[in-house]
């Protein structure tokens, strides 16, 4: 029989983290809220390496605030190369009619 796989929201995710912290026993704690040890220590390494930015969601990236500037700063570039590319085009139109 085929698995259903398990759905669990940040706000679980998150308080489970929190109670990882003032547990020693993580594989118990991780029995009292129905997941597996490692997944406990999954979500524990990924909050301490995005802290707020954990566990975003399905299809959204998980990114520290210096990765979310980069990827601006690179859409934005990546809008003026287009600008710059399209006026060129116009440029090299206008200048032919002219003649």
């Amino acid at each position: 029989m085929k698995q259903v796989r398990k759905i669990y929201d940040r706000a679980f995710k998150e308080k489970a983290v929190q109670l990882s912290y003032d547990r020693h026993n993580l594989s118990e704690l991780a029995r009292e809220l129905g997941v597996t040890a490692p997944q406990l220590y999954k979500w524990q390494k990924e909050y301490e390496e995005f802290g707020q930015g954990s566990f975003p969601g399905n299809g959204n990236l998980k990114q520290t605030p210096e990765q979310e500037r980069i990827a601006e700063l690179e859409r934005r570039l990546k809008d003026a190369e287009q600008e710059r590319d399209i006026l060129k085009k116009a440029i090299g139109i206008f200048s032919k009619n002219s003649r």
